[in-house]
């Protein structure tokens, strides 16, 4: 553990009250450009409170602890029990320069090439691919940018798989005049070259991971220096990179309460725009890695099934068979990084030893899921599935021709879910409007897209006894020491 041991005993058990927003009740505010004035916390409305970040010792990570790592403001955000959190006037203006709000489309062409009965059966997405880096990320790169730079830091390290979150990240540290360090997973890193071009333009210092130039990645590189490596080997080089580096601290593009919370303007947005066209989703779904651009969608329409104001509204999770950490994981404490230096969360996982193979959907290859999600998912409030790669390329493939806009490999996921679910609604003759987030582009997946076309995409489903085998280490957490 990296962490210096502090006096301070604040700890994220007893959260931080930010400042009262009374005057968000019922709705959220809009400014000038139809953009929340505030993001949506679940907070208050779930089924038991969250846990803490806990260290090996059983104890929880003070406040002081988890401020060496993130933002300060970050880390109250992961504290509070407010229902709305305010947003600064800055990270607005930028959101508004990132295309925000971005628009709410129906796939009519998609309902029609399915054979689907549109009178009955609805498709809505949520175009995330018109940020300037092509997904999602940038809701919370901004944000989480913008409190480093008030803070005073010299810049952060990060991991990044597909490359979408670095690219955010090191476009909006850019803007704030940070600088960038990344550890990309050495797949994605040879699998795309346009998404390196785009992070080091934004100025980004990069490197696949695991590299020979920290001590996590060394412990990797030097027994096989092509390791295809791993979103939590990433996420340990970055976070050493970090605690051992002054004047620098450390960016999650998922995962994290606050993450999750940054990402809620996107579930905001869905919500009025719907409300403007008199229409309502029955079904709310979005591809999983970690789980923030599902959370984000997802996570304001919560709020309606959590109180039993919609008890039938139908929320999935959609994973690769390759990575099924909801699917087929165990919800339990974990590390959120293969070194293990990082705290320990509750989460679904399948270990933090587990190396996914190398399929192309490199922003899914991670071993767990948010905490929030996961308690959600362990309610049963939502379910989860996964798809073969062969399948959502597929779907990516017809969404293109239908809708003319090609997916991101890790979107094509939820697309195959998305036609799925709504043959279903036709088979069943039920009515069934869907709401998907199409979390972003694929003009920079166009290998995956080749290997298709050639005939050599491998379908690959991690086996049971390998997945069992991973899940034997997790580290032994008295949750009743601390509760």
């Amino acid at each position: 553990m990296l962490f210096k041991k502090a006096e301070q005993k604040q700890s994220l058990e007893q959260p931080i009250t930010l400042e009262s927003v009374s005057e968000l009740s019922n709705r959220v505010l809009l400014d000038n450009n139809q953009i929340p004035k505030a993001w949506f916390n679940i907070v208050p409305y779930l089924p038991e409170k969250p846990y803490p970040a806990v260290l090996a010792d059983n104890t929880p990570a003070t406040f002081e602890m988890l401020s060496q790592l993130f933002p300060i403001e970050c880390v109250k955000q992961a504290g509070s029990q407010e229902e709305f959190v305010l947003i600064p006037q800055k990270i607005r203006e930028l959101y508004a320069l990132c295309n925000r709000p971005t628009p709410l489309q129906r796939a009519f062409q998609l309902e029609k090439a399915i054979g689907v009965d549109s009178d009955r059966i609805k498709i809505f997405f949520k175009c995330e691919f018109v940020s300037p880096t092509g997904s999602h990320k940038t809701n919370t790169a901004i944000a989480q940018s913008y409190y480093g730079k008030q803070e005073g830091i010299k810049g952060f390290t990060t991991e990044t798989g597909a490359g979408q979150w670095g690219s955010a990240l090191s476009m909006a540290n850019s803007m704030m005049g940070l600088e960038t360090k990344v550890f990309q997973v050495r797949a994605s890193y040879n699998d795309k070259p346009g998404r390196r071009v785009m992070m080091q333009n934004f100025g980004a210092e990069l490197h696949p991971s695991p590299s020979d130039i920290t001590k996590t990645g060394q412990k990797f590189y030097q027994k096989n220096p092509k390791h295809p490596g791993s979103l939590g080997i990433a996420i340990a080089e970055a976070v050493e990179m970090a605690m051992t580096n002054p004047g620098y601290k450390y960016s999650l593009g998922s995962v994290l309460d606050f993450v999750l919370l940054h990402q809620t303007v996107i579930g905001l947005e869905a919500q009025l725009q719907m409300e403007k066209i008199g229409e309502q989703p029955s079904v709310i779904m979005g591809s999983i890695g970690g789980g923030s651009n599902f959370a984000g969608l997802s996570f304001p329409f919560f709020k309606e099934k959590l109180t039993g104001e919609r008890d039938e509204l139908e929320f999935i999770g959609v994973e690769p068979c390759a990575c099924p950490s909801l699917t087929k994981g165990k919800y339990t404490w974990d590390y959120g990084d293969s070194a293990k230096m990082a705290p320990i969360i509750k989460m679904y996982s399948l270990g933090a030893n587990f190396i996914p193979p190398t399929v192309h959907a490199g922003g899914l290859r991670y071993h767990g899921a948010a905490p929030l999600v996961s308690m959600l998912k362990n309610h049963s409030f939502m379910k989860s599935v996964m798809v073969h790669q062969t399948k959502t390329i597929e779907a990516g493939i017809l969404m293109a021709k239908t809708e003319g806009i090609l997916p991101a490999v890790e979107t094509n996921h939820v697309i195959a879910a998305v036609i799925d679910r709504a043959l279903e609604a036709q088979e069943n003759h039920q009515k069934c409007t869907i709401l998907f987030n199409f979390s972003g582009h694929g003009y920079f997946d166009t290998h995956a897209y080749q290997i298709y076309h050639e005939g050599k995409m491998i379908d690959y489903e991690y086996p049971d006894k390998d997945i069992q085998k991973a899940m034997e280490d997790f580290p032994p957490i008295d949750e009743n020491k601390f509760l």
